[in-house]
């Protein structure tokens, strides 16, 4: 599994990773039809211009099919103090998780976020997202819980916060 940085090329692959891990880790928790409604060709689109203006990663095995990707960048709200940087997605086709590409796909984000002087991330996380547990494992540490819609349903959301960025960038 190889882990790099997203090209133009990866719009497409990216987009079938998000869709799709979309339907497949949301399901029950957002609206079936706003899963329906999703489309690969706005999302490759909106992948290009994300590709073009931050720092994106892709995870692709030997034979070049993309599984999983991450993003980040600086801190969207501004309201946390201490924390400057977001990793804004991670997505992994839900029969590649649990390989440790997660923590691989996380780490670029967090090097290069640190690289450019960020000393800190958060992460935004469904409540009845069962990935939640990730971001713990990982050392987050929770920091705020937030109401959000979705297509018209009520949700929350937990930020779960790195205050030393470090802690991700490090070997272990």
């Amino acid at each position: 599994m190889d882990i790099k940085k997203a090209t133009q090329q990866d719009a497409s692959g990216i987009a079938q990773v998000h869709i799709d891990s979309w339907r497949t880790t949301y399901k029950n928790i957002v609206p079936d039809k706003f899963l329906a409604s999703l489309d690969y060709e706005e999302r490759t689109t909106r992948w290009e211009r994300i590709i073009s203006e931050g720092s994106v990663y892709i995870a692709e095995t030997d034979d070049g099919k993309i599984v999983g990707f991450s993003s980040g960048g600086k801190e969207r709200e501004g309201k946390y103090d201490g924390y400057d940087g977001e990793l804004y997605a991670i997505y992994i086709f839900r029969e590649y998780q649990g390989q440790g590409i997660g923590k691989k796909l996380v780490k670029p984000v967090a090097d290069e976020l640190s690289e450019a002087g960020f000393k800190s991330m958060l992460v935004w996380v469904l409540k009845d997202n069962d990935a939640s547990y990730f971001y713990e494992k990982l050392g987050g540490r929770y920091l705020d819980t937030s109401d959000i819609t979705i297509a018209g349903a009520k949700l929350t959301g937990i930020a779960y916060g790195w205050p030393d960025i470090n802690e991700l960038t490090e070997e272990k």
